[in-house]
């Protein structure tokens, strides 16, 4: 079975003073920072690699910014202690890039809680072969403090 699997923790920081009317909502800003732990069927068995990525993100809300849901859009860079190396592609390189596209939505007091989900792509764009790249599909929940 080819298997790889996430888990991560990170920080959102807003840009507070970057905002953009567009197409009857608002674009706001901010640094997506994370680290986390990727398990996977590797070349000699189960293997992982710890991963830091520093993502700069921009998300769009409807109905003048005050939608509960919101699209996400980000590209930046990720590195990782191991390169990714399973039984069906290599990576050639330890720091990639990430981009992703998602769909969230606020929730609770204040809109405190989000839910989102995302499709990520790292790869490290051709800077050196091979460069298979990998999709992922994220399921992230945040509160802001």
């Amino acid at each position: 079975m080819h298997d790889t699997s996430a888990a991560g923790i990170g920080i959102t920081l807003p840009w507070k003073h970057w905002r953009k009317p567009l197409w009857g909502g608002e674009v706001r800003g901010h640094w997506d920072i994370y680290a986390g732990r990727l398990r996977f069927d590797g070349i000699h068995g189960s293997d992982h690699s710890w991963m830091i990525g520093v993502v700069p993100t921009l998300r769009w809300r409807g109905d003048n910014g005050q939608s509960p849901w919101f699209w996400e859009a980000g590209l930046g860079i990720v590195g990782m202690t191991d390169r990714y190396r399973t039984t069906r592609k290599e990576f050639s390189t330890n720091l990639n890039f990430s981009t992703h596209l998602g769909l969230g939505y606020s929730f609770g007091e204040r809109h405190r809680h989000e839910i989102q989900l995302q499709i990520e792509h790292i790869s490290n764009a051709g800077i050196r072969h091979p460069n298979p790249g990998e999709n992922f599909v994220r399921v992230r929940y945040g509160f802001h403090f």
